[in-house]
């Protein structure tokens, strides 16, 4: 899974405070209202519509409506904003908070009071923990042997390093004793031996989230507009969040809010969301809003590694790795 980056949404952590003596300018109120109320309710051509004519050239009404939507459906809606400063180039800045996360909006008008710029990054109090590892005893999520494609501390290893959330993160898929991923020619998810493998729960918790109606992809092609795809998120007794992306349409076990008890049908792996080929994204991460969140390194424990027991081990690219127990 790539990093979440909206053409309008910076990806850098924003940490910022209240700034006191500067007051809200009537127009940027009124400004702000409207493209609350536009894009709560899915009126993006009319957020369009707010746009200057560089912003229209540089933001498309298609690519806008595929923006819009894609930070409605990982963000949610609007659901309140606080006015913070007005920034060296006039712009002004919002602490706004939606349902699934908080963001800092900073909006520029003409001088025909049209959008004209529109930059929207993702806002962050540095309060949460930020473990080195993870404190809780979990086994890997699946029975058989399984294959890190992605896993690591470096770039080289793991591509998912320069994103904070996912910077230790796992992509792993089932490969056969030739190397190869899928039987066959590969252009069907059933191709695949990782697609439809079951995914358990790796130790016990709570479902804080759980997306399941996202179309599989056929392979090689990828959904740019809800990057997870069908999701689990599961909340530990040690504040920990064990975050699952990519499973089958359909198939997700368990509901939000649900106990889960380790080794518990989650679901089955599939190929939905930013992925190419049936596989498992898997890691941890302090917060459940994964726009928010840092990632913390997970060790698993008594796991076969390449044939060899680990206790406490982090995988990494092109081990092939299995549970000792389950």
């Amino acid at each position: 899974m790539v990093r979440k980056v909206f053409l309008i949404v910076n990806a850098l952590l924003f940490i910022m405070g209240s700034v006191r003596g500067q007051v809200e300018k009537g127009i940027h109120q009124k400004t702000f209202d409207a493209f609350e109320k536009y894009y709560n309710s899915g009126s993006y051509d009319s957020v369009f519509s707010m746009f200057s004519g560089i912003m229209k050239t540089a933001l498309p009404l298609n690519t806008t409506i595929t923006n819009f939507t894609g930070l409605k459906q990982q963000a949610g809606r609007i659901v309140k904003r606080e006015f913070m400063k007005y920034e060296n180039d006039n712009s002004a800045l919002y602490k706004t908070q939606f349902e699934r996360a908080f963001f800092a909006i900073s909006v520029l008008l003409d001088d025909s009071l049209k959008i004209n710029k529109l930059l929207i990054e993702r806002y962050q109090e540095d309060t949460l923990a930020q473990p080195d590892r993870n404190t809780t005893t979990i086994i890997l999520p699946f029975n058989d042997e399984w294959t890190v494609v992605w896993g690591g501390d470096t770039k080289e290893l793991n591509h998912h390093v320069e994103n904070r959330a996912q910077k230790n993160a796992f992509d792993m898929v089932i490969k056969n004793g030739n190397g190869k991923s899928f039987r066959t020619d590969g252009t069907s998810n059933s191709d695949y031996y990782a697609f439809g493998k079951e995914l358990f729960a790796p130790c016990d918790g709570v479902v804080v989230l759980a997306v399941d109606g996202v179309k599989d992809n056929k392979p090689g092609e990828m959904n740019r507009m809800y990057l997870p795809g069908n999701t689990v998120v599961i909340r530990t007794g040690n504040n920990e969040f064990l975050y699952f992306a990519h499973f089958k349409q359909r198939s997700i076990e368990v509901s939000e809010g649900q106990v889960v008890k380790r080794g518990q049908l989650l679901g089955l792996c599939g190929n939905s969301g930013n992925s190419s080929e049936p596989h498992l994204h898997f890691h941890i991460q302090n917060s459940e809003d994964v726009n928010l969140a840092t990632g913390i390194k997970c060790f698993f424990h008594r796991i076969l590694v390449n044939g060899q027991v680990k206790t406490g081990y982090s995988p990494v690219q092109n081990e092939k790795i299995r549970n000792v127990l389950r």
